[in-house]
């Protein structure tokens, strides 16, 4: 994969606000928050990136140039809500042409498939040693992975749902399955 110097400022841009608006978001009063703040770098980072990058390894794949781009605006309000309780992100998204429905299916469904993995990986640590990391890891992974699959335009899931139905019911039951999977 290439990376051009304006793609790798905006994942770096995305990945901290992102992460940022998640440590408010989850902040505790009995805790540190800078450790709200490494949890939040690493689960919603890893979370974010590995998302973003499925979708352009998998253009790319196909013969497509792709480059993720932030979108500031959205970025400042998942910061702007995370002070209020809830955030709604949508930092931005990776930038290729049209290659015809169902490579941008695929491609559509590469990014929450990422976040499902994460999750299953997270579920398996949190099994061995169950702490705050892991089932943090699980539980934001989840959350992305069905967020990212809403049906409207604009979202991933709107694309997978016109490519294939099955494809996209089966992966939000999935993703939708980790958040009641009980870790005590």
């Amino acid at each position: 994969m290439n990376f051009s110097k304006k793609e790798l400022f905006d994942l770096a841009k995305a990945w901290i606000i992102l992460s940022f608006a998640f440590s408010i978001l989850f902040k505790e009063t009995n805790k540190l928050f800078i450790n709200t703040v490494l949890i939040s770098l690493f689960t919603v980072g890893l979370g974010f990136l590995l998302h973003e990058l499925a979708h352009k390894f998998v253009a790319q794949k196909y013969g497509y140039w792709a480059e993720f781009r932030s979108d500031d605006k959205m970025l400042l309000a998942a910061l702007v809500m995370s002070f209020f309780g809830f955030i709604f992100a949508a930092p931005g998204g990776v930038l290729m042409p049209r290659m015809g429905l169902k490579k941008e299916g695929i491609v559509a469904l590469a990014g929450p498939v990422m976040n499902i993995l994460i999750s299953a990986v997270f579920l398996g640590l949190n099994f061995i040693n169950h702490n705050e990391l892991f089932s943090s890891g699980l539980y934001i992974n989840s959350f992305l992975a069905i967020f990212n699959l809403i049906p409207f335009p604009g979202f991933d899931g709107s694309t997978v749902l016109k490519w294939n139905k099955i494809a996209w019911g089966v992966s939000l039951a999935v993703a939708g399955l980790s958040l009641y999977i009980p870790l005590n």
